[in-house]
């Protein structure tokens, strides 16, 4: 006869995620309402893991994404909490102050007026 150890009354508590804020949301979700709004993307998703946080954007919603924002609190000391990628992995930026990492990608709505 074999002796099962009792279950715990209270499970481990899981590890913990990361997740975007209300402000970061605001601030990602502002620029993803202007580029929808132009056009230019149609879908978006969100990952949270344990180490990092994704916003992915889609230009429709069966591709790749084009663009991927990170937030990695591991490299808030190095290189800068939030990154923007690009579809083919390059980073376009990366830094501490998310308004200035998007700012990347609000460029691409400034277009010539002929």
């Amino acid at each position: 006869m074999t002796v099962q150890e009792p279950t715990p009354l209270h499970p481990r508590p899981s590890p913990p995620q990361v997740a975007f804020d209300r402000t970061e949301l605001s601030v990602i979700l502002s620029v993803y309402g202007r580029m929808v709004a132009a056009g230019e993307w149609r879908d978006y998703a969100m990952s949270f893991l344990r180490n990092v946080a994704v916003f992915s954007v889609f230009r429709r919603a069966t591709e790749t994404p084009l663009y991927r924002i990170e937030k990695r609190p591991a490299l808030r000391n190095k290189q800068g909490l939030y990154a923007v990628i690009a579809m083919d992995g390059r980073v376009l930026k990366r830094g501490s102050d998310l308004r200035q990492v998007l700012y990347v990608l609000e460029r691409k709505l400034i277009r010539p007026v002929d």
